[in-house]
């Protein structure tokens, strides 16, 4: 479900075998966009912002995981534009490009008169980071709707996961935020939401969270 703001407009494309988002952010002055997590058909993005007469000037990745990140080289072929992730998930990845672009906890990206703050929320990777935007929050795979990242894959530390999603159930409750999986029946949930009914989030100490995350 497409969700629109006075200045922007976030289009979710569900893409592969593991109902992945792929997010469009669409700066709505200037019809600048950025790519989230540009993943499995990159032909079905491509004609996506075509039908849309979009102007692609960023590529934007939550982290580095194969189903986020595989249609990045293929996407660069066709727009010649800059990869933003944190200096962590670059140091964790180890690839190299001319195109990545790195960036720190709180670093501010301008898409027309759209700002994107980024929130480093490590726990999933190293270095995975949440996009804030006006009342919304793209999250990759660090929250989800009634859900959080695994812990237990290369990078995972689920005493970061717990600390992050502290820092996330701080944002303002209205918060509406747009996860990186279609796991749950309700694509989106408002950060009160999850304060409330994600079990992930229900722990006030970090060794009852360990024991249900890595139980989990």
């Amino acid at each position: 479900m497409t969700q629109q703001t006075p200045s922007f407009t976030i289009h979710p494309l569900k893409l592969g075998p593991m109902d992945n988002f792929i997010y469009i952010i669409q700066d709505l002055s200037s019809n600048k966009a950025a790519i989230v997590d540009p993943a499995w058909a990159v032909s079905d993005i491509i004609a996506f912002v075509n039908a849309h007469h979009l102007h692609i000037t960023e590529i934007l990745l939550t982290h580095t995981h194969d189903d986020h990140m595989n249609g990045v080289y293929d996407l660069l072929k066709t727009y010649d534009v800059p990869v933003h992730l944190l200096q962590a998930e670059f140091d964790f990845w180890g690839k190299q490009s001319e195109a990545f672009v790195t960036h720190q906890d709180n670093d501010m990206l301008q898409l027309g008169q759209t700002h994107i703050k980024m929130l480093h929320t490590p726990g999933h990777t190293p270095g995975s980071v949440c996009y804030s935007l006006e009342g919304h929050l793209i999250t990759g795979d660090t929250l989800f709707v009634s859900g959080c990242g695994r812990c237990d894959l290369r990078g995972g530390n689920p005493e970061q996961m717990y600390y992050s999603l502290q820092k996330l159930g701080h944002l303002p409750p209205e918060t509406l935020i747009h996860p990186g999986h279609h796991y749950a029946e309700q694509l989106t949930a408002t950060i009160a939401e999850e304060v409330a009914n994600n079990p992930f989030m229900q722990y006030d100490t970090l060794t009852d969270f360990l024991q249900y995350r890595m139980g989990a």
